[in-house]
């Protein structure tokens, strides 16, 4: 092993912790998509894939044009949750960016949307 990898090395406690964090955030992560499925109207799940910056995201987009952006470990974690609300699911470089996620946006900057602004 070289220097660099001893110098990465974790300890098991520090493991343990990462791991629990990247779970906390996970179940975050879902009850806010939740919450925005039960309380928005036609919402849809689109999975936008890895980056070399970010891990994959979902983005979900209701029929008003709002939407909302997370981070999710795996897209099976997407398709799991969208099963279990009943939303459908699209890969977004398959079908892109829906129309009224453009429209929400634009009245959004010129201050006419109601509800607020994108979260």
């Amino acid at each position: 092993m070289g220097l660099f990898g001893r110098l990465r090395r974790r300890s098991p406690k520090a493991a343990l912790s990462a791991r629990t964090d990247r779970r906390e955030q996970t179940l975050e992560a879902r009850r806010h998509l939740e919450q925005f499925v039960r309380t928005r109207i036609g919402v849809e799940a689109f999975i936008e894939p890895a980056t070399t910056v970010l891990p994959p995201t979902v983005l979900l987009i209701a029929s008003s044009g709002e939407w909302t952006r997370r981070r999710v470990p795996d897209p099976a974690v997407v398709r799991g949750l969208a099963d279990d609300l009943a939303v459908p699911v699209y890969d977004v470089r398959l079908v892109g960016y829906p129309q009224r996620m453009r429209d929400w946006n634009d009245r959004v900057r010129r201050g006419e949307a109601g509800t607020g602004t994108p979260v």
